[in-house]
């Protein structure tokens, strides 16, 4: 049963990666979409994660935690802790591997030095990883409902994303397929996060509140310091929050009927 799991959450984080380039096949398409429809787009995938993070890793994982602990405060305190070290560890990453973001540039140890397109993989990687590490922790307690409903609302995500990547890519002058390559590439790395979480939580029960909390903290860092602050760059506020309301609806309608 343990293997049948590992391979199901391996294949839901793959399904999930391969969102990312289905999200980007517009870019191949049609023109680049507007600022305000790039940034509303954006805002209904960090309302997406947002939700993802606490009904789908949050609650459960304090269900885990306080009855392996026993104690409602104990269980709700290793959540807090592995919450901020999921969101520490995205942070230390952030400041110290060299990457790029797509509008305010290149960040990090030596980053000048690297060629442009390693800046871009790496900072894809550090945005998708700790995605498929959330959906194979969504499988770790055995539970096929909610690592389904995770991997749905990631898939989601990973779509708007895409085509974000896709059409950062075309501004810089990428060609459509060059963009569209690495926009599916970048959700690619999500089944190696996706093994690696529930390789771990299927390894070691107690890891498991661990786990979820972890991860979701790691989402909520990427959401609150890359997403949010790119979609009020260019004066949309109001409408990348709309999207982030409606993001947030679409995954609560899912962990309901999916969970």
């Amino acid at each position: 049963m343990q293997g049948s799991i590992i391979l199901i959450a391996s294949g839901a984080s793959l399904a999930a990666g391969l969102a990312t380039g289905a999200g980007a096949l517009p870019a191949l398409l049609f023109p680049k979409p507007s600022d305000r429809v790039e940034d509303l787009l954006l805002g209904f995938a960090a309302g997406v994660m947002l939700a993802a993070s606490f009904f789908s890793l949050i609650l459960p994982g304090l269900d885990a935690a306080r009855a392996g602990s026993g104690s409602e405060t104990v269980g709700t305190l290793i959540v807090i802790a592995a919450v901020l070290a999921g969101a520490a560890c995205v942070a230390l990453v952030n400041r110290y591997v060299p990457h790029e973001h797509f509008i305010s540039g290149r960040e990090g140890l030596s980053a000048r030095r690297l060629r442009r397109i390693w800046l871009f993989v790496a900072a894809i990687t550090l945005h998708n990883v700790p995605e498929g590490l959330a959906v194979g922790v969504g499988f770790g307690g055995g539970d096929i409902a909610n690592g389904t409903s995770l991997a749905l609302a990631i898939g989601l995500q990973n779509m708007p994303e895409g085509l974000a990547v896709a059409t950062a890519l075309l501004s810089l002058g990428y060609s459509r397929g060059h963009a569209f390559l690495v926009a599916l590439a970048s959700g690619l790395v999500e089944p190696v996060g996706g093994f690696f979480g529930i390789a771990a939580v299927s390894l070691a029960a107690p890891v498991l509140p661990w786990a979820l909390g972890f991860a979701a903290g790691a989402m909520i860092f990427v959401v609150s310091n890359e997403v949010i602050p790119e979609t009020h760059r260019k004066g949309h506020e109001t409408l990348a929050t709309s999207g982030l309301m409606v993001g947030l609806a679409v995954m609560m309608f899912l962990d309901v009927a999916l969970g």
